[in-house]
């Protein structure tokens, strides 16, 4: 009898308690990756990036060292999750009229409009549903990686991109019709991170032919 009681407090407890669901975001991983600064100087090392304070640290022969966009050029890491190289440039960004600032992007696809993203961690409350409803648990936390996407012209000029579908078609006006034909031909979203990608290689070559 002893036994059952404890079972039953314990799926109470479990049942009643409020977990975030844990997974891998890359921004809280030390990758293997080189920096170059605007001075010119390159560093090699363990590298750490935060697009929330842009800023990107790099331990070389367990020395420390902390940059901030206003330091940096580019820098390229290894991220072994995914298995490639990804590449990140510091670039001036209007951050309100007549006001620009550097900040950290990564590119996605480079070419005569270049696709870049940053970053974020979203957290979200759902519902929890299945056998310990019996017991009133509440909705569960958890934490997601999402992006925000921007347009880099061979002007230097970004554009923030709303993921909005007209606002899409707009940034690709010079070949819209093509464009929505691809999208819809492919069944591509719009708001897709590796669709994105694919629409973006495809307006260049039709920009570039």
């Amino acid at each position: 009898m002893r036994k059952v009681y404890f079972v039953l407090f314990l799926l109470a407890f479990v049942a009643g308690a409020n977990f975030s669901y844990a997974q891998y975001f890359p921004s809280e991983v030390w990758h293997e990756g080189q920096i170059t600064l605007l001075s010119g100087e390159e560093l090699k090392g363990k590298v750490k990036y935060n697009f929330e304070a842009d800023i990107v640290q790099i331990n070389v022969n367990n020395r420390m060292r902390t940059f901030s966009a206003r330091k940096i050029l580019f820098f390229e890491i290894m991220d072994q999750e995914i298995g490639r190289y990804r590449q990140f440039y510091a670039l001036p960004f209007n951050v309100r009229p007549n006001y620009r600032v550097p900040m950290i992007f990564e590119v996605l696809y480079e070419n005569t409009l270049t696709l870049m993203s940053r970053e974020k961690i979203i957290q979200e409350t759902i519902p929890q549903y299945g056998y310990y409803n019996y017991f009133g648990n509440g909705p569960a936390t958890r934490y997601r990686l999402d992006f925000d996407y921007y347009f880099l012209n061979s002007q230097g000029q970004i554009t923030p991109y709303t993921e909005k579908k007209d606002d899409l078609y707009e940034i690709f006006s010079k070949h819209r019709v093509e464009v929505e034909r691809y999208v819809k031909d492919n069944r591509l979203k719009h708001d897709r991170h590796r669709d994105l990608v694919r629409i973006t290689a495809y307006y260049n070559s039709l920009l570039n032919s």
